[in-house]
């Protein structure tokens, strides 16, 4: 008797310490929202979105400790579109992340798809969190994009290598690597970027340059911004300065203001964008934005926006939200978000 309960005793024990060394999470957010879109070269439009705010999804982490400070972790996110119920990103099956690797004290290194540098930083430093009408993305270019038929696209790098630093005294630096995966040009299609950044009390700054080829590995497009915010406690004031290169174009530059500021549950939004077109053609934009958001509690919230973009010489700029283009140059945006 006795030693069946030593025996128990110690299952009982390694069980618990199994528990102990691994983890897994899941996680999520339902966002959906009526969205009215204006100045649509088809028309105005009022719908039903998904993932206004930030994209709908689905997913889980884990991680399990191998001892010696080193650690095996992975995410698997899905993307959703509540109003529909089906997949977002075009119907991949983790389209929003999906990676593997080792953390320790040194940092993170892993390995999939994932959010680039940029967009990482912009999401960073935008008074939206590049979301909503505002979205800083709608003027800004947040990752490769535009470029000819099968270039890198979007703001997330498949086939990728990404390394993380630990924080040191606010300091932090990321590297990523995605292979284009072209037999016989391993220029084609390969993005890099990389991003240095400080964060400690009021302050965020970041630094980012990003690069991708496009499918023949004899253009790409170049992307280097700065920006950051500063929170006196009553409002933060964010901005940003963008100079970018697309595919086969010139030198642009982009500019962004912003602020933003708690009352009470909610928190008041703004920012001013403009994008000034180094072409001949001149194709400058502007756009400015007001939003609102209230928490009803710590995991929901609602939330309102509007955006206005005015676009010169025949440039076509729209105003999206986080997970759409939109279709015309204003917005206006009015939901729910929960957090799971």
């Amino acid at each position: 008797m006795k030693k069946s309960l030593i025996v128990l005793a110690v299952l009982g024990a390694i069980a618990s310490a199994a528990s102990a060394q691994t983890s897994t999470t899941i996680y999520g957010i339902v966002d959906a929202g009526i969205v009215n879109e204006r100045g649509g070269p088809a028309g105005n439009v009022t719908k039903l979105t998904s993932g206004v705010q930030n994209g709908s999804r689905l997913g889980f982490k884990g991680n399990e400790d191998l001892g010696g400070g080193l650690s095996a972790k992975f995410v698997m996110e899905a993307g959703f579109n509540v109003d529909s119920g089906t997949s977002g990103q075009g119907g991949v099956l983790f389209g929003r992340q999906a990676y593997v690797g080792l953390g320790s004290h040194w940092g993170n290194l892993l390995f999939g798809r994932q959010y680039t540098p940029l967009h990482t930083a912009l999401d960073q430093v935008d008074p939206f969190g590049t979301g909503l009408a505002g979205n800083i993305e709608n003027l800004f270019p947040g990752g490769p994009a535009g470029g000819p038929a099968g270039s890198p696209s979007g703001i997330r790098m498949n086939n990728s290598i990404k390394y993380t630093s630990p924080d040191w005294s606010g300091f932090n630096g990321e590297l990523a690597y995605g292979f284009g995966e072209v037999p016989g040009n391993n220029k084609a299609n390969r993005q890099w970027g990389a991003a240095i950044g400080y964060a400690n009390g009021p302050a965020v700054i970041k630094l980012v340059h990003q690069r991708a080829e496009d499918p023949t590995g004899t253009d790409n497009q170049r992307n280097s911004m700065i920006g950051g915010k500063w929170d006196f406690g009553v409002a933060a004031i964010h901005a940003a300065f963008q100079k970018d290169r697309g595919f086969g174009a010139g030198n642009n530059r982009e500019y962004m203001i912003g602020a933003s500021a708690p009352i009470g549950p909610g928190k008041v939004l703004a920012s001013y964008i403009r994008r000034d077109d180094r072409s001949a053609l001149n194709r400058d934009a502007r756009q400015w934005a007001l939003g609102y958001t209230h928490a009803i509690s710590k995991r929901t919230n609602l939330y309102t926006s509007y955006a206005r973009i005015t676009n010169d010489n025949g440039a076509a700029f729209t105003v999206g939200n986080a997970t759409e283009a939109g279709t015309g140059d204003k917005a206006f945006n009015i939901g729910i978000r929960h957090l799971f």
